[in-house]
């Protein structure tokens, strides 16, 4: 598993290429969390098509796949919608809501918010 968290920089641009996807293990996945201009997607993508590696990108580059593009229906990639950058009072309700999921799970309760097997085709 490679999992990338640099910045975007000159330097960083296509950081994972042809020979980084290559040196990979059949079978490894790939996780972008960061941004998409650090992948290269012309190298990513047959690697994906081929099955031989496995993507969650939660960026890409555009940042938006176009319409058609080979990602949407590839069932070795997981593309989630990239919600980076917390400001404000959300990260505080963030950290409430899990501390209170924790002390449920602690006390015996079930969770409030569930995430179930069948939630994970529309949960990002």
């Amino acid at each position: 598993m490679v999992s990338v968290h640099a910045p975007e920089l000159p330097a960083t641009r296509h950081l994972i290429g042809a020979a980084q996807l290559a040196a990979m293990a059949d079978g490894a996945t790939l996780i972008n969390t960061s941004r998409g201009s650090l992948i290269d997607g012309d190298a990513l993508l047959p690697e994906l098509v081929s099955g031989r590696l496995n993507a969650v990108l939660d960026v890409t580059e555009p940042e938006v796949p176009p319409a058609g593009s080979p990602l949407y229906d590839l069932p070795n990639v997981l593309l989630t919608p990239h919600v980076a950058g917390s400001l404000g009072e959300e990260i505080h309700r963030l950290a409430d809501f899990a501390l209170d999921e924790v002390a449920r799970y602690a006390s015996g309760l079930p969770f409030a918010d569930p995430v179930t097997p069948q939630d994970l085709a529309r949960s990002a």
